[in-house]
């Protein structure tokens, strides 16, 4: 399936239904009084969590959706059905924002979340309801209230309790691939991974983790350099970063990397610099045990975590996955 993390939708709700103008024809009762009933209220427009979606992609062939009108009313004090609603499905973690992406209207996280879009409008009032004691016989009946418009930008941001992060080919799928059941894109050249990808990590009394893929990031990415925006926005939800780096390559290059990784995360949003921060050095089955030695004494300095391991062959990885899951649930990172 494709992965889509923005879309944009136009939503209008249902129109009131008009009131009815009529009077009662009964037989001996020449002059009925007025029997005109409301009409029924528009429908809304409800955009609701769905668990089992994970991608904005079907809003690429639909885009526009309209709740039903509410009926007119009817004699005999009848009033109009109201508009059936119109939910919208979307996946956990959809942020919704108005059309001008400035106010985020909505933040839907919670799996049994749901917003109103779109109100609709209220029914007209029938001729019955403007009776008083100097119109008996009113005539007149209100129209339907417009149901509520607008254009409205989807975003979803991925959530998960680790977020991989690292320069491309650092071997962050790898790693997916090893401790889940995730089967994303592995090849020996950047930019392998496009899309963001989640992977459920269980251990073996049943406990799970979620970890976030996102696609290798470069500099200038909070800019949109490499789609470093789109890429960005899916560690807001995660609770820890893992920073994956390429040991192989290097004391300097590992140096280099994580303070490109870093710097990158501060100008997007410097905040997130305060989750918990983990590192891992990978690789380590192709790296020269003084240049390994040397990486570590230069992290250190970070004050972070640090992990040799081996996301090709295994070697660290249950260690490192068995404490970042300590650290997601009960917050032990020192």
């Amino acid at each position: 399936m494709d992965f889509v993390d923005q879309a944009k939708i136009y939503v209008k709700a249902g129109d009131g239904g008009p009131g009815c103008v009529s009077f009662r024809r009964e037989r001996f009762v020449p002059r009925g009084g007025p029997d005109g009933g409301d009409g029924g209220r528009g429908g809304d427009v409800i955009l609701r969590v769905n668990t089992g979606l994970n991608t904005l992609l079907s809003f690429r062939r639909k885009r526009h959706f309209k709740a039903r009108k509410g009926l007119a009313g009817k004699g005999k004090n009848q009033h109009g059905k109201s508009g059936s609603d119109i939910v919208i499905e979307v996946p956990p973690g959809t942020v919704v924002k108005d059309s001008e992406n400035v106010f985020v209207l909505a933040d839907l996280t919670d799996p049994v979340s749901s917003w109103v879009a779109a109100k609709g409008g209220l029914g007209g009032k029938g001729n019955a309801r403007f009776v008083s004691s100097t119109r008996q016989a009113p005539r007149n009946a209100q129209p339907g209230l417009p149901g509520d418009e607008r254009w409205l930008l989807l975003e979803l941001k991925l959530i998960g309790d680790i977020g991989l992060i690292g320069l491309p080919n650092s071997g962050k799928s790898t790693l997916l691939a090893r401790i889940s059941a995730a089967r994303p894109k592995i090849a020996d050249y950047p930019f392998t991974t496009l899309v963001p990808n989640l992977g459920v990590v269980e251990f073996s009394d049943d406990r799970t983790m979620v970890v976030a893929d996102i696609p290798g990031l470069i500099e200038g990415a909070h800019k949109g350099v490499g789609m470093g925006l789109d890429f960005l926005r899916h560690i807001e939800r995660t609770k820890v970063l893992l920073y994956v780096l390429d040991a192989s390559q290097g004391k300097e290059s590992v140096r280099r990397s994580y303070q490109t990784i870093r710097e990158e995360i501060k100008k997007y949003h410097t905040p997130l610099l305060e989750k918990p921060q983990v590192i891992a050095l990978n690789k380590i089955d192709i790296t020269d045990e003084g240049d390994k030695e040397e990486a570590k004494e230069i992290l250190a300095k970070e004050g972070h975590k640090i992990y040799t391991i081996s996301a090709l062959t295994g070697f660290g990885v249950s260690s490192l996955m068995k404490d970042l899951y300590q650290i997601v649930n009960l917050g032990i990172d020192d």
